[in-house]
This record gives structure tokens, sequence and C-alpha cells, in this order.
């Protein structure tokens, strides 16, 4: 029998398999009510009324966001190092996919964001400190050579600019929004199954102080929200129930994204993609190593916002130019491959990472991000998870600001300790900020290690937070800087910020550039945007990667 005859009868035999339902490649799994392997029926009294949802599919984009597929990319800049940082040398980095907000949040979000923090927790009771701290810094756009003074009124509150980037929010700031977005999207889910009432619209209910909708609160027992007051749930619950985490229906937390999240978002590379490899390298989020589009009816306009040159953010007028003099409207420059606006120019952004002038890919090369800190919830003498009540309490920042540490109503954490990690292999810490550059262990004073010390050597020298204590001769809060000498801002509460902006010069548009800044620091030309992870599948795409 020759070749040609065998793969024929081969052939044939794999299209009647295909035709019996018996694929030798299907891998799909059995997805009715009942459990492959014990023979029990999902959702069924008769076998316990066990819930397991069959029916999930995808996970649902949620508004103002674009999906992010992830894969292999080449982190890092691809253009001369001008700066001499040594800060952005190549390495290769595995990404999962993701969710990334189109545009940067405006101020008429972030507006909305401070007005439901002043209902909630009005300055009457001893939570007004919550809404205070949430308060962006208007004061960074003064200027002692320039005349800036009506921005501190007007940029945040003033219509005109409502669809421009919130600037001087800091990274903590950003974080306290992102966890509050997370409330405020489950809770309009749930409105919208009809499972929770509009909290604001019943007159019975008192929408203040710890009496709010809080995700985790609500998957640990629907009944500790509002003291217990079943008023605020409608009859007609999901399936009878109240929602929980297995069915799928609430989002995961928003977040900053990663540093390697934002470069991999911003680059695009799919624009370069040709099968399963990238051909050539982007300078810009937009194909092409030129700022002007090159369109026939724009032609000659720039493609983002940016300083053109030594006193020129703008151009001359009435001709082709960035068409800002600081910050423009969001969606005013095209999207990249991804549908992501803004990803050059504008404003800089916040991210997630603690900032090290080296990101070491041989430590992790898959969802690498610096500045983990692993928690646990706050458990008392009886075994009970502890709530924040309507004290707040407040921490000192360096510059003498107020930071809440917890929300009324929310689950406290605390550091994991030394018996949370017994047997652990893969983290032997709560803070991990310094996990191989900045460790003791890997400074030239590793002989003076001592678990004993309260303030042992440090690798990066810099400064500490600043003391704030009451002076009661002077009725007023004295502050106690750090006086001692230090060599570095590098530290474990200094954070990356990804990306150029309307202040700075072209070289900063290229994605793979980074600074930083104090965490508690804010800037005139900073602002953030939230991601969220991708759960389950990979791609939302049906065709399958390989031939069968």
């Amino acid at each position: 029998m020759n070749v040609f005859l065998k793969f024929r009868i081969l052939t044939a035999s794999l299209i009647f398999t295909c035709l019996t339902g018996c694929s030798l490649f299907d891998s799909s799994q059995n997805t009715t009510n009942r459990s492959v392997l014990t023979g029990w029926n999902y959702n069924d009294p008769a076998y316990g009324n066990f819930a397991i949802e069959t029916n999930y599919k995808n996970q649902e984009t949620p508004e103002g966001m674009v999906l992010i597929e992830g894969g292999s990319f080449t982190m890092g800049a691809v253009e001369e190092d001008i700066m001499a940082d040594w800060n952005t040398t190549p390495k290769r980095i595995q990404l999962n996919s993701f969710y990334m907000d189109e545009t940067e949040v405006t101020n008429s979000e972030y507006l909305f964001y401070l007005l439901w923090l002043q209902r909630v927790f009005p300055p009457k009771n001893n939570n007004s400190l919550i809404y205070k701290s949430a308060l962006p810094d208007t004061l960074v756009w003064r200027n002692q050579l320039g005349n800036n003074e009506s921005l501190t009124d007007t940029y945040l509150r003033h219509p005109a600019y409502a669809n421009y980037p919130v600037v001087g929010v800091n990274w903590l700031q950003a974080n306290d929004y992102c966890e509050w977005r997370t409330d405020r999207v489950n809770e309009k889910i749930l409105m919208d199954l009809g499972v929770l009432k509009s909290l604001f619209g019943e007159k019975s209910i008192k929408v203040e102080g710890k009496n709010h909708f809080n995700t985790e609160m609500y998957y640990l027992n629907p009944k500790l929200l509002f003291d217990g007051d079943t008023a605020i749930y409608t009859k007609n619950l999901y399936k009878g129930r109240h929602v929980k985490p297995n069915d799928g229906i609430l989002y995961a937390k928003f977040r900053l994204p990663t540093e390697a999240e934002w470069e991999y978002a911003a680059k695009a590379l799919t624009q370069n993609r040709e099968y399963n490899n990238i051909k050539g390298r982007k300078k810009f989020p937009w194909r092409g190593k030129y700022s002007r589009n090159n369109t026939f009816q724009k032609a000659g306009d720039q493609l983002a916002n940016f300083k053109i040159g030594k006193g020129d953010y703008s151009g001359i007028a009435g001709w082709s130019n960035d068409g800002a003099a600081i910050t423009n409207k969001v969606k005013s420059y095209p999207p990249n491959a991804y549908g992501l606006y803004d990803m050059a120019g504008n404003v800089s952004e916040w991210v997630f990472d603690v900032y090290r002038p080296i990101i070491d890919s041989e430590l992790n090369d898959f969802n690498y991000t610096r500045g983990n800190v692993f928690l646990k919830k706050k458990i008392d003498r009886d075994g009970k998870m502890i709530i924040a009540d309507n004290n707040t309490l407040v921490d000192t920042l360096p510059n003498g600001k107020l930071k809440r540490r917890s929300q009324p109503g929310e689950i406290e954490y605390e550091p994991i300790e030394e018996i949370d990690i017994v047997s652990r292999y893969n983290y032997k810490k709560s803070d991990n900020s310094d996990v191989g550059d900045g460790e003791l262990i890997h400074s030239r004073e590793y002989s003076k290690i001592s678990y004993d010390s309260k303030s042992p050597p440090r690798m990066y020298n810099s400064p500490l937070e600043v003391k704030k204590t009451y002076d009661n001769e002077t009725n007023s809060y004295q502050i106690e800087n750090d006086d001692k000498r230090r060599t570095t801002l590098i530290g474990n509460k200094t954070r990356v910020h990804k990306g150029g902006s309307w202040k700075d010069r072209q070289f900063w548009l290229d994605p793979a550039q980074r600074r930083f800044l104090p965490q508690h620091m804010a800037m005139d030309f900073i602002g953030f945007r939230c991601a969220l992870d991708k759960l389950g599948n990979f791609s939302n795409q049906t065709k399958k990667r390989f031939n069968n």
C-alpha cells in the first residue's frame, strides 16, 4: 500500500470520527447541570441545591474600558538613552489579558466621586477627613513666575474642563478612587438585577457613614450592611438568593495598571504583528517615527498633546498644531491600535509599581510588578472580622497632609505575620517592595542584619515619613521632618508614572520611558486611569489558535 493511499484512509477515518461526535482534539468539559465525577446534580434541591453556574460564557467588558489581549513583548526603550539613566534596558515579559480605561479619569468623573464622599461622609461628623483626603491639590497649577492662578479655582470644577483629565491627584488618592469605583459599579449591577434598591432613592434609608454598599461586606454577609436593615434589598433576589462570587456577576477589584501593563497597552505592538512575530519596533503608540498626522485631511496635525519646543506648547494660532496650551479634552487625538486614547501626551499617568532603576525579569517574567503588600483580614479574639466603625483613623503623609487608613463600613486589614508564612516558598514577608533590590541582605551592609532592630540599615537611603504631633501649648500640629542625611529619593514609597504630558518634550512620548515620584506628591501633569483583570479565557476570539 503506497503512502498516498494510507493518507487517504487516515483522512477518511478522521472525518468519520468528527461526524460521529468523537473529535480527537475535543477538550471541552461537561457544562450540564451535573457533576461528571460524582453524578450529583447541580442546583437541584433533591441533591442539596449546590449552586454551580453552568451557563457562564464570558466576562463582560466594563463601561468605558477596552480589552487588552495579553501576550509576550519586549519591555524597555527602543531609542537611545539620552538621559543616561540606564533604567529602560529591554527585557522579555509575558502579560495576561486585562481591561483598561479608554481615557484618563476626567474632572467630571472625579468630581462625582467627591460629591459622593461629601454626601456619605458629611463635614458634620467625624468622617469629614475622608472627603478632605480625596481632594486634589489644585495648587499644583501655581507658578512663581506664571499667571496660572485662575486654574487653581476653575480647572477641577468648572464645566469648561469637565472632560479634561484630572490632575493634582497623588498615587494614594488614585488607589482610593479605584476601590470606590469597584463598589459603585457592583452596586449598579445589583440595582439593575433588582436585588438591591436604589439606596439614595429610598427615603427610609440613610446612606451615611458606614451605611453604604461595599462589595466585600456583601459577599461576607449581606445582612452586615446597614446594620442588618433588610429594607435595602428587594424581594426579587437573584435565583431566590443573594449574589455570590461563584455567580460571576460582580466585577473584581478595579486598580491601577502595572507598569508592564501600561507600557504594553500603550505600545500596541499588535499593529506590527505578522502571524506570531513582531515586525519592527514602535517609538510611539501610533505607527511611524513622527509625531504629526500624515492623513490627507489632517496632515501636519500633532498626534498628541506635548511641549513642541522651548516656549511652544501649542504652536502658532490658527495653524496646524496640537490644539492645547495645557491639557486637552480626552479623545481629542486618535486612539492607538487597542482603542486607547492619550497614551502619549496630555498627562503622564500613575501606575502601580514601586520604582527601581532596573526591572529584573530573571526574578519574574510573568505579569511582572513591584510593590506587592500581602495583607490579611483583622480578626478579634472571638474570631470575628473587624469592621471599621465611624471613627476614621488617619496617617500623616510626609508633606503633612492626612491619609485615611480605612473607610467606615469596610473590613480592616493588617500585614501578614511570620506565623502566616510557615512552609511557604512563594513569599516570605508582607511588604515585598524591595525584594531582590533594596533588601538589607543585598546591600553592602548585609553583615549588620539584626531582626530585632526596629530601624535596620537600608540599601536605598530615602527620606522617612514625617511625624505629626499635637502641641497643647500652641493648640496646633507640629511637623517633625527627617533631618538625617539622605542620599536618594528611591524608596519603597516611590511610584512610577508613565507617558509624556502637555509639559514634556517629544522624548517622553515613548511608552518605555519611566519616571518616579513619591506616592504622596501630586503634579499638574500627572493623572491616572484604571485597569481590571481579565478572568477566564485569554481572549474573546472564538477562532482556535491551531489547525486541527
